[in-house]
């Protein structure tokens, strides 16, 4: 059983003083390549990491829900299904809980309580996406538990809807969606308009490192949802449902009927997807070189036109990109304004690559980074082990 397991075990033990009845694990995520473009129905080709949330549970006979956390400790939380009431700033983390029971009780599907633990080494605050691990491992766990039949899919749309309309964060399918469905040694190229998905492998010839800037991320909701604001505002002028219906030619063309930071928000997405496609196929084939000039060409726009970097997240891109130059690629990932750089390189770099960041980062920014190697995980899924 893995550390994490037993953690969780332990701290289901000590807090309601009976086993749990199983376990359910749902991993965090990176996004290689396709940044802002999934709440525009665009392109995403992320992976699941081993880096996961595992939460222990025991059904209850009754609608309630008790919870606790060991990154929070000491406090039990505790609602009733359908009864979740308005978000409170003592939530923290068991809103995403409560926001899923919402969305299930909004859609008229039953659903009995549940204790549960929860225990997770997928980093907080990194870009990672730990809420929709959480909201993934609890969702499965309650999918099953009350015998809901949703599909993994349907599950993370549930997840999605709690966020959107519960925590009151305009996220995007992908999170949520690659949580549920990722596959070993794969990233899925996400096609975030009809959810249709494609496992493309990635190459055994790679490695996959995060290296977390420890940048803190002060204003990331609002810096998001006004991006997000600026892509509909974009949309809405060319009469489209989403960027996704418009091309690069139709906005260059308009480029004078529009704000000139709307413009570069938009030729950002659209730019993005075209190379996110390009990015998957590059990886099926093995075009290393290719997939290098795109994740540098993605991270140039991030910077450029939707300004979402920040100059520490700028010179880890550098001091990567100047090791692997092209046997592999680096650029920034996940929401932005700090947070993550992910890199796949050519294993026979993998400890030049950390070398160069422990050596030189910080020195030049006073910040430590942190560095994960990774490897592509399973969605989320019941643990088949035994509790003890």
């Amino acid at each position: 059983m893995s550390n994490t397991a037993q953690r969780a075990n332990k701290l289901f033990v000590q807090t309601f003083g009976t086993t749990a009845d199983d376990l359910y694990r749902a991993p965090g995520r990176v996004n290689l390549i396709g940044e802002h473009t999934d709440y525009n129905d665009g392109f995403v080709l992320p992976a699941a990491i081993n880096f996961h949330t595992i939460i222990a549970v025991k059904q209850r006979d009754d609608d309630k829900f008790r919870a606790v956390s060991d990154a929070f400790p000491g406090k039990i939380h505790t609602w009733h299904f359908g009864h979740e009431g308005t978000t409170d700033p003592d939530d923290t983390w068991v809103k995403y809980l409560k926001g899923f029971t919402a969305a299930v009780c909004a859609s008229g599907l039953p659903a009995k309580g549940m204790d549960l633990a929860v225990v997770s080494n997928v980093p907080l605050g990194a870009g990672l996406s730990s809420s929709a691990a959480l909201e993934l491992a609890f969702g499965t766990a309650l999918n099953d538990a009350s015998q809901l039949r949703l599909s993994p899919l349907a599950v993370a749309q549930m997840a999605q809807r709690g966020e959107n309309q519960y925590v009151g964060c305009a996220c995007g399918i992908m999170d949520q969606m690659i949580s549920a469905m990722g596959e070993e040694e794969h990233a899925l190229l996400i096609d975030c308009e009809d959810l249709d998905s494609e496992p493309v492998p990635i190459p055994e010839s790679l490695s996959l490192i995060i290296v977390n800037s420890n940048v803190p991320r002060g204003l990331v909701d609002s810096e998001y949802n006004l991006r997000r604001e600026q892509c509909e505002q974009v949309a809405e002028h060319f009469g489209v449902e989403s960027l996704r219906h418009l091309d690069l030619r139709t906005l260059e063309n308009a480029k004078e009927e529009l704000p000139e930071v709307c413009y570069r928000r938009a030729r950002h997405v659209l730019s993005e997807n075209r190379r996110t496609q390009n990015a998957a196929h590059a990886l099926e084939a093995g075009n290393i070189a290719r997939l290098s000039e795109l994740m540098a060409q993605s991270h140039q726009s991030m910077r450029d036109d939707f300004e979402i970097t920040v100059p520490e997240i700028d010179k880890l891109v550098e001091i990567i990109d100047a090791v692997v130059g092209d046997r592999g690629g680096v650029r920034m990932t996940g929401g932005g304004l700090g947070g993550c750089v992910v890199a796949l390189v050519d294993h026979d770099l993998t400890d030049a690559v950390v070398e160069a960041v422990e050596r030189q980062y910080h020195t030049a920014t006073g910040l430590e980074a942190s560095v994960y190697l990774c490897s592509a995980s399973q969605g989320a899924s019941r643990q088949d082990e035994e509790l003890y």
